[in-house]
C-alpha cells in the first residue's frame, strides 16, 4: 500500500468513532508471530493467511459481523431509551460511543467532548479495572456540581478482552433540589438559608459554602445563625444532624 500500510489504516478505523464499530480481519502472507500480534494490536478480530480459504473466511466474517450487530443493537436500545451511556477503549482511554444524553452531560459537567475522556473519568475506569482484575465490586464516581452530581457506573466489557476490550458505562443525573426545598418547608428556612444547611449537611465550611453560593463567609455565618435560631441548636453537628435525620425520612436515597 503507497503511503500507509494495513496496521497504520487499521489503527486509523478504530480511533475514529464513526468506524471503530467495524471489525477488521487482516488477509497477510505474513505469519511471523510479530506481524499477527501488530494485526491484532492495532484494531483486527481476527487475520487469515494466504493462500485463503473462502468458506473459512465466510465463517469468520459471519461471526465477527453478528458480535459487531448485538454490539450496536444494545446502543441504539441505550439511545432510544434516553440513557446516559459512553463506551471507553481501555487501551488508549478513547471515548468511542457516546448517547446524546452523556454527550450533553460530558459537556456540562467536564467541558469535554468525544474522543477525548475526561481525565477524572479514565482515571476512575483505569482504578475500576484493577479492582475488577481482583474480583471487586468496582466503586461509583461522582461528580458534584451544586446540588447536583452525575454518577458513573462500570456496566459491562464489550470488545475483545485480550485488548483491554471496550467498557460499557452508565451515567445517571441527580439533583437534590428537592432535599434543599424539603429542608425550606420541614423547618420554615428561607431558600438561602436551606441551601446553606443543605452545603453543612455536606461538611464544607463557611468559605466553601461562600464560593458555591457567591456570598462571603460573613454572609454564611449570619445565615447559619438564624438557622440555628430556627432549629433550636447552637452547633453545625446538631443542625446537620438534625436536618439529616429529617431529610432521610423524606428523602431515603439521599446522600449526606
Amino acid at each position: 500500500m503507497p503511503g500507509m500500510d494495513g496496521f497504520e489504516v487499521a489503527r486509523r478505523l478504530k480511533a475514529a468513532p464513526q468506524t471503530t464499530h467495524i471489525p477488521i480481519i487482516f488477509m497477510t502472507g505474513l505469519t511471523e508471530t510479530e506481524y499477527l500480534v501488530a494485526a491484532l494490536e492495532s484494531g483486527g478480530v481476527d487475520y487469515v493467511t494466504k493462500p485463503i480459504k473462502p468458506k473459512e473466511v465466510l465463517a469468520r466474517m459471519g461471526v465477527h459481523l453478528a458480535g459487531a450487530r448485538e454490539r450496536r443493537q444494545t446502543r441504539n436500545a441505550l439511545d432510544a431509551f434516553g440513557y446516559a451511556t459512553i463506551t471507553v477503549r481501555a487501551a488508549d482511554g478513547c471515548l468511542m460511543w457516546q448517547t446524546p444524553l452523556a454527550r450533553e452531560l460530558l459537556e456540562r459537567y467536564c467541558g469535554t467532548q468525544a474522543p477525548t475522556t475526561p481525565p477524572e473519568v479514565l482515571g476512575w475506569l483505569q482504578a475500576c479495572l484493577q479492582t475488577v482484575a481482583r474480583g471487586d465490586e468496582p466503586a461509583k464516581l461522582s461528580l458534584e456540581r451544586g446540588p447536583k452530581r452525575l454518577t458513573f457506573r462500570l456496566h459491562q466489557q464489550i470488545g475483545d478482552s485480550d485488548a483491554g476490550g471496550d467498557w460499557l458505562i452508565v451515567m445517571r443525573e441527580v439533583s437534590d433540589t428537592a432535599v434543599i426545598e424539603a429542608m425550606s418547608l420541614s423547618f420554615k428556612l428561607t431558600a438561602k438559608e436551606a441551601e446553606v444547611l443543605y452545603w453543612v449537611v455536606k461538611g464544607k465550611t463557611n468559605k466553601d459554602i461562600g464560593d458555591t453560593l457567591g456570598s462571603s463567609p460573613m454572609t454564611v455565618k449570619k445565615h447559619l445563625e438564624r438557622v440555628f435560631v430556627k432549629l433550636g441548636v447552637e452547633t453545625r453537628t446538631a443542625a446537620a444532624g438534625m436536618a439529616m435525620s429529617r431529610i432521610r425520612r423524606l428523602h431515603p436515597q439521599f446522600e449526606g
